[in-house]
């Protein structure tokens, strides 16, 4: 496993007496992809300013390879931030740009300009000096953005909803630049997002928060496949949340049909939440299944037909399909035991925000970076 170089130990932040952070701790490993993703409000850009040095905790210690830097301020971090907008100077060249940081820092004019045409090379954009950013594209100016902070050679690059101003297709294109490049430079990348697609395609671990709590840690597949919660569930990707009774192990009730799960655990005749993905409900035209139901609305996506099949006991499917069945049609429905998520119901309303100290993954144990 790699060697941990990040770790937020306890933080807890407030502003103006509203808590934005709650006894937050995460550890951060070299060479890791790390993606914190929740919803807007749920904490995540303030824990990467308190990375950053740009914001102080009220509680709580930020440790940075063994070294204690709560306190250290942002100029002497070994990291560097790269924002949504991309704060580039317009009076200035690309070169004068990238070469900002490399100048305070005394260096001399042949290292700042072998350091320059490097990282234009790593970003796809030699020949770029002497032009204006005003002059570029949205993705061009995100990855002048991108140079300046790699250039200085930071052993974290921390990135704050840096492509959330690119349309579709540039977006999915620097996904992957950014994949490769974390590859090539060999250095830390923490990334700020709500955008569940790019936390799924380029994170090795994905931190998912809500509420300034850690909801679940853990791989893509494992965030997807096996939410932690009805809140992780329903935020990454699409799902069917379904109220259920464990009747007992391996066998859930669902709107008075019994179904053959593989989970074990929950007791016997408990209320369960149930996760379905869409993907994996079954619809078969001839009607056999574990019960039928009736198409109520269709809508083509492009890769797949999206459906609402209502059953016959009364629940509402969510299903996406390859395999096209008119509205009205009669089909059978069925779910393979293996991709019924069960999960314990909280409590209460506040037990909805799941508390870091109670899951079962815990940073670092669960993954190998």
């Amino acid at each position: 496993m790699a060697k941990e170089l990040i770790r937020i130990d306890n933080i807890s932040k407030s502003f103006d007496g509203m808590s934005v952070l709650k006894n937050l701790t995460l550890s951060i490993h070299e060479n890791e992809f790390v993606t914190l993703l929740g919803p807007s409000g749920c904490g995540k850009t303030t824990t990467l300013r308190i990375l950053s040095g740009l914001e102080t905790p009220d509680e709580g210690r930020v440790i940075f390879d063994g070294e204690d830097i709560t306190h250290l301020p942002p100029n002497r971090r070994q990291l560097n931030t790269v924002f949504q907008r991309y704060a580039l100077f317009t009076h200035m060249s690309v070169a004068e740009n990238i070469a900002f940081g490399l100048k305070i820092k005394g260096l001399s004019a042949q290292t700042i300009k072998e350091k320059i045409t490097y990282s234009l090379k790593l970003v796809g954009l030699e020949g770029y000096e002497d032009r204006s950013p005003s002059s570029l594209s949205g993705g061009q100016q995100q990855r002048i953005a991108i140079a300046r902070a790699i250039v200085n050679e930071p052993k974290v690059l921390l990135l704050d909803e840096p492509l959330g101003a690119l349309d579709l297709k540039l977006r999915q294109g620097m996904q992957y630049e950014l994949i490769r490049l974390k590859k090539e430079l060999g250095i830390t990348f923490v990334y700020i997002t709500h955008d569940q697609e790019e936390a799924l395609t380029m994170s090795d671990t994905v931190v998912v928060m809500n509420q300034g709590k850690i909801q679940q840690i853990g791989t893509p597949e494992d965030i997807y496949n096996e939410p932690q919660n009805a809140f992780v569930a329903d935020f990454i990707g699409e799902s069917n949340l379904i109220d259920g009774i464990m009747v007992h192990d391996r066998l859930v009730n669902i709107g008075g049909l019994d179904m053959p799960c593989v989970d074990e655990g929950f007791g016997e005749n408990n209320p369960v939440d149930v996760v379905i993905r869409p993907e994996d409900v079954e619809l078969d035209n001839s009607g056999a299944g574990q019960t039928q139901g009736t198409v109520r609305s269709i809508v083509f996506k492009g890769v797949h037909w999206e459906m609402h099949v209502e059953s016959d006991t009364g629940i509402t499917f969510l299903v996406q399909s390859t395999e096209h069945h008119p509205v009205g049609s009669r089909v059978g429905i069925s779910v393979d035991p293996y991709n019924i998520q069960i999960m314990h119901k909280p409590s209460s309303e506040d037990a909805r925000v799941f508390d870091q100290s109670e899951a079962s993954a815990v940073p670092g144990e669960n993954y190998e970076p």
